[in-house]
């Protein structure tokens, strides 16, 4: 319950307040200034302004610290009936006039008419104007002569109204108006002038008539003479021209016939000529036609034809690429097979290597790091097979029939012994293999002919290879 009380209260001040401010919110008219005066800021040097000026538009009146008040743009129509006024003949006159003024909505002189006409009445304003008017008006006078007023209002007037609104600036009004409306004097100068300018102007009317009376009977009796001259020459030159004329008119008939003739002549060429060209122009039409006819023809098959053999061209290429791509990848996969099959078969090779490395280390190990005698352990492995390799050469030879003839003994031996001795010594004996391994046999294998017994002296270096074996 407390809450809704507050709440109400609380609703009751934001409505007052906005009535507050809704009620100090004032528009200005269009025929009026709104002068808001109070604290209203300061100018640009600083000092406090002592009034804002609107026109047209609307502002917030701020409470207790701005007032405000309107000026009324209504016009002033002010008589000014100025008698008496010296000009500068020294001679006076009255000159009766009509004034309207008005609060000018300029803004530095709406600022002007705040200042000092702000709270005055109509009339109050009314009677400054007029003081202000009629100084102004004395001070032109004084300035001009009597002619120059009464013959040039337009300087008069201009004089006037240029002297009377810089004055009423000041007080913040404009003029709006001047109607002058008449010009006296007490000497009757001016009327004076007006009888002078008056008989003037009827003696000027006058001598101007009688000049135009003679002009007129002089005129009158020069034109009677320049007729009748006139009249006697007309009718000479209208002979002379008459028979001109048949002349130019004869000439002209000629010139006419000829020009008909040439006319029609240049119109009959020019009618076969425009056919001629319009039956060439035809016919160029005509070829045209047949040459762009034959054109799309045969564009039409070059482009059926072309259009074919692009097609059949296309899938040629894209079938030679298809195969060309299945041979590529045919071949790369083979090439990879064999870089696989090369790579494995490396990598098996490294690895035989490399046990018979390690065995090879082993054997030099074996035999005290004596790489010479481990060559020696390789050979005395590996001569088995080398004499099975020597017997397997002759194993199968089959000998079905053999002829000898023998001429009788050489040396102790006859033919045939020679024959099988040269047969078996074909083949590497095994002490040459041995000798070559850098190795003996041992001598219950049997030993060289020549080869001197174990702690003998070796035979020269010359000795025979070829060596007979014992029976053990």
């Amino acid at each position: 319950m407390e809450f809704l009380v507050l709440l109400v209260v609380l609703v009751m001040i934001l409505f007052s307040f906005l009535l507050i401010v809704l009620s100090r919110y004032r528009k200005c008219p269009s025929d009026k200034i709104m002068v808001i005066y109070g604290r209203v800021g300061n100018n640009r040097d600083g000092s406090a302004r002592s009034s804002r000026c609107i026109h047209g538009g609307a502002s917030f009146i701020w409470p207790v610290i701005q007032s405000y008040q309107y000026l009324d743009l209504t016009p002033i129509s002010i008589p000014v009936d100025l008698k008496s006024a010296l000009s500068r003949q020294n001679i006076r006159i009255d000159v009766p006039s009509r004034f309207t003024v008005g609060i000018s909505t300029e803004q530095g002189v709406m600022q002007n008419a705040a200042e000092r006409v702000l709270g005055l009445k109509l009339g109050e304003v009314q009677e400054l104007a007029r003081d202000i008017i009629f100084g102004q008006l004395r001070l032109v006078i004084a300035t001009m002569d009597i002619e120059e007023i009464n013959t040039d209002r337009d300087k008069f007037l201009e004089a006037v109204s240029r002297n009377v609104e810089t004055e009423l600036k000041k007080i913040g009004l404009r003029l709006i108006n001047v109607n002058i409306t008449d010009i006296n004097d007490e000497s009757g100068y001016i009327v004076a002038l007006g009888r002078e300018a008056a008989a003037k102007a009827i003696n000027d009317a006058k001598r101007t008539v009688a000049e135009k009376d003679r002009d007129g009977s002089i005129g009158e009796a020069n034109a009677q003479r320049d007729q009748r001259i006139k009249v006697s020459s007309a009718n000479s030159t209208a002979i002379q021209g008459e028979n001109q004329a048949q002349i130019e008119i004869a000439q002209s008939n000629a010139k006419r016939r000829e020009s008909e003739a040439e006319s029609l002549r240049l119109a009959t060429a020019a009618e076969k000529i425009q056919a001629a060209k319009a039956l060439e122009e035809a016919y160029a039409a005509e070829e045209a036609a047949e040459g762009a006819r034959a054109s799309r023809e045969k564009a039409t098959l070059e482009a059926d034809v072309i259009v074919q053999a692009e097609v059949i061209k296309r899938e040629a290429v894209i079938k030679a690429e298809a195969e060309a791509e299945q041979i590529r990848r045919r071949a790369k996969g083979e090439a990879d097979a064999i870089l696989a099959r090369r790579e494995a078969e490396a990598e098996g090779l490294q690895q035989i290597l490399t046990k018979q490395a390690i065995g090879l280390t082993a054997i030099v190990n074996a035999a005290g790091g004596d790489a010479g005698d481990a060559m020696r352990l390789l050979l005395a492995d590996k001569m088995e097979d080398l004499l099975r390799v020597q017997v397997e050469a002759i194993k199968n030879i089959k000998i079905d029939k053999i002829t000898v003839w023998d001429g009788g003994q050489q040396e102790g031996k006859t033919a045939t012994a020679n024959f099988v001795s040269g047969l078996m010594k074909s083949l590497p004996p095994m002490h040459d293999l041995f000798n070559m391994a850098g190795m003996k046999l041992p001598e219950f294998l049997g030993r060289q002919q020549d080869e001197a017994p174990m702690g003998e002296t070796e035979a020269p270096e010359e000795a025979e290879t070829t060596a007979e074996y014992t029976e053990s």
